[in-house]
């Protein structure tokens, strides 16, 4: 029976950072989704570089904090992009979770789903100025339709995301309409709040010259801030599942 601990900081790993760094300036070879020689401009990620950044530097610090607070559970990939249990009874999934929503069935980057879904997590990426531009209203509405399609099958779960974006693309202007529209919609606490609003969410802002997360913005007082994540999800999760299984046979 896994014991139920407060769960560690999400830190992404400088040394993972350092490598796509210079990927994302253009200095070192970049590879295409076909495995070629990709001919993207310098300054932004390509398709698969996109995908692999959260998948590569975000998501295993997520499923490694998660797990800990959990008791130490494996982390596990899941049986396949289809499967709909996980492949052993406890454990924390990462990679393609696949999660049949109220909306739409939706693949999350991680998950805890013993009985159900009790934690359904997703990392998101902007990556260049026209992409920030273009697309950053779309994945505020993805971000919306996804925490529904999870609360209105799961009330109880806990629905969690973190948004990398580098800090060359971002305009003055977009971060302060990004940060306002982020922090409302990650502010569900109960469980009767609107199941189009997120648990949790966070949004790093990364210096691919320097390969640092900028320490400055969000505010400190944000609940977009990486240090918080982990206390909220915590505290959520003690609230909702403390005292019951798997965590306590009664």
């Amino acid at each position: 029976m896994a014991t139920l601990g407060p769960m560690p900081q999400v830190i992404l790993d400088a040394n993972k950072l350092a490598l796509w760094g210079p990927i994302w300036l253009g200095t070192v070879g970049s590879v295409s989704s076909a495995g070629v020689p990709s001919t993207k401009n310098p300054e932004c990620f390509d398709k698969k570089q996109s995908m692999d950044f959260g998948k590569e530097v975000i998501d295993p610090s997520f499923a490694s904090s998660l797990s800990a607070m959990l008791g130490g559970v494996p982390v596990r990939s899941p049986l396949s992009d289809y499967s709909l249990l996980p492949p052993i009874p406890d454990c924390v999934e990462i990679g393609a979770t696949r999660i049949i929503g109220g909306v739409r069935p939706q693949n999350f980057d991680a998950a805890y789903r013993p009985d159900g879904v009790r934690v359904a997590y997703d990392s998101k990426t902007l990556n260049d100025r026209s992409s920030i531009k273009k697309n950053w209203q779309n994945m505020i509405n993805d971000l919306a339709t996804e925490a529904t399609t999870v609360h209105t099958r799961f009330p109880y779960a806990i629905v969690i995301f973190v948004v990398a974006i580098p800090k060359p693309a971002l305009m003055p202007s977009q971060e302060f309409d990004i940060i306002r529209t982020l922090e409302r919609l990650g502010s569900r606490r109960n469980v009767l709040d609107q199941n189009h609003l997120a648990e949790a969410i966070s949004l790093v802002l990364w210096d691919p010259n320097t390969c640092t997360i900028d320490t400055t913005v969000p505010l400190q007082s944000s609940n977009l801030r990486l240090e918080n994540l982990s206390p909220v999800i915590f505290s959520l999760y003690m609230e909702r599942y403390k005292g019951l299984p798997p965590h306590d046979k009664a």
